[in-house]
């Protein structure tokens, strides 16, 4: 019977997917579940909605819930599994804070989760809060496996992977959609079945590197000529990775509304054109928080009303990842991981980077891809300097290394003068108070 401990269960609406996910498996339904977060109210919900799937399942696990830091202890202690879904300062006041400060200089985003500006500070109040976990979890589950589905990903896996002992993996559920969703929105769909692939890069910008059919055919060829077709006759949601296609040769695992502030090239004040050519959603994640938090509300007031739950496994890599470390059968996923050995070798080493990855007993084995395409690498690495820079940040606490960062950051070194991004990382700094740590 292994223990799951999920950090952040308050984020209702992901631990159903993940823990009913584990549910719906006859090698973890019968798991000691441990939900942990610092907001009680949502801690609540997520207990009735979980102990809801669970009696529509059979009623096997056993569920307990944490409720703030002085607590956090017992929900780690023997975990053998540890989600990690947190999101530091949420909504209000720091994402808010992430696009408005911003903007007040000019520079807009999109999702600021990632990357940017508001990936940098969002990485910033986080790592402190994930170091805790770690500390404790050397101490009271040291053998457990850290699955890491927070963002910015690659900074806090990365950071994790360097300065702790946890093994940890961090997981995106934009590989395992990447090439269905592009072979639907081309009208490909009749190629799903049997289809091979690779993906690999860093996450968010993992590049669709082969993609054949069944029959070993290429479909790359094809590929490029509906993408390039379709931006140029019609608006659509995917504007940003069909240029891609056209501009680089390949197509990237996250979606046009995030990649379209992980460059110079598509929001620009002096190109403002850009964002109706491209059908960008400036502001995106703000305007999904509030519908978020409206919706759910509602959903949960129906939801609670009902004694059992059910529930479809769903795609996302966690449960299944926890059975194979289980029970040794293998399982593949894409996972973020440390590049030692160069498992991409144009990347640095010390880089967090997305490659495939075997699941089994020994736990998460990244696979070996050797270089990407140069254009590609070079993509990956403007976002890379940024990550790194980013970790140096939190590590000495140094305020000019986050000056750094923010001045490697493609969209917005192509934005704002050197003197305004230092004022502008001042003024975050300044409004997140008591969110971040002390930096000098």
């Amino acid at each position: 019977m292994p223990k799951i401990t999920f950090m952040g269960a308050g984020s209702t609406v992901f631990a159903r997917n993940v823990l009913g996910d584990s549910l719906c498996s006859p090698v973890l339904a019968d798991s000691e579940i441990a939900l942990y977060d610092i907001d009680g109210e949502r801690l609540r919900e997520s207990e009735g909605i979980i102990s809801a799937i669970n009696r529509g399942k059979g009623g096997k696990a056993r569920i307990q819930c944490y409720l703030g830091p002085e607590n956090r202890g017992e929900a780690l202690r023997n975990a053998q599994f540890v989600v990690n879904a947190i999101q530091v300062g949420g909504y209000d006041p720091c994402t808010i804070i992430d696009f408005e400060i911003p903007k007040k200089y000019g520079l807009r985003q999109t999702i600021a989760d990632t990357l940017g500006i508001g990936g940098i500070m969002r990485a910033l109040r986080t790592i402190p809060v994930m170091e805790d976990f770690g500390r404790d979890m050397e101490a009271l589950c040291p053998d457990a496996w850290l699955l890491n589905y927070t963002n910015p990903m690659a900074m806090l896996t990365g950071y994790m992977l360097r300065y702790t002992g946890v093994k940890t993996v961090g997981l995106c559920h934009s590989v395992q959609v990447c090439s269905e969703h592009l072979l639907i929105g081309l009208g490909m769909e009749d190629n799903l079945v049997g289809r091979r692939e690779i993906i690999a890069g860093i996450n968010h910008m993992a590049w669709l590197l082969e993609i054949y059919d069944r029959d070993g055919n290429d479909l790359y060829p094809e590929i490029k000529k509906r993408a390039r077709e379709k931006n140029r006759r019609e608006k659509h949601y995917d504007m940003v990775r069909f240029d891609y296609i056209d501009r680089l040769g390949y197509y990237c695992t996250e979606s046009s509304e995030h990649n379209a502030e992980y460059n110079p090239f598509y929001i620009k004040r002096t190109y403002p054109e850009l964002v109706e050519t491209f059908n960008i959603p400036l502001d995106e994640y703000p305007r999904r928080c509030v519908n978020q938090i409206a919706g759910w509300k509602e959903e949960y007031k129906k939801l609670a009303a009902l004694n059992e739950l059910p529930h479809e496994r769903s795609h996302e890599y966690a449960s299944y990842i926890m059975e194979a470390i289980s029970t040794g059968v293998p399982y593949k996923i894409g996972g973020n991981v440390i590049n030692r050995g160069g498992l991409i070798s144009n990347l640095p080493h010390e880089a967090c980077v997305e490659v495939p990855c075997l699941v089994d007993k020994n736990g998460v084995s990244p696979c070996h891809v050797g270089p990407l395409p140069l254009q590609l690498a070079a993509m990956n690495m403007s976002n890379i300097n940024v990550q790194l820079l980013t970790i140096e940040a939190a590590r000495t606490c140094k305020k000019e290394h986050v000056y750094h960062a923010a001045m490697m950051d493609p969209h917005t070194q192509a934005e704002l003068s050197l003197d305004d991004i230092v004022k502008m990382v001042d003024d975050l700094i300044e409004a997140h108070g008591n969110w971040l740590p002390k930096y000098r």
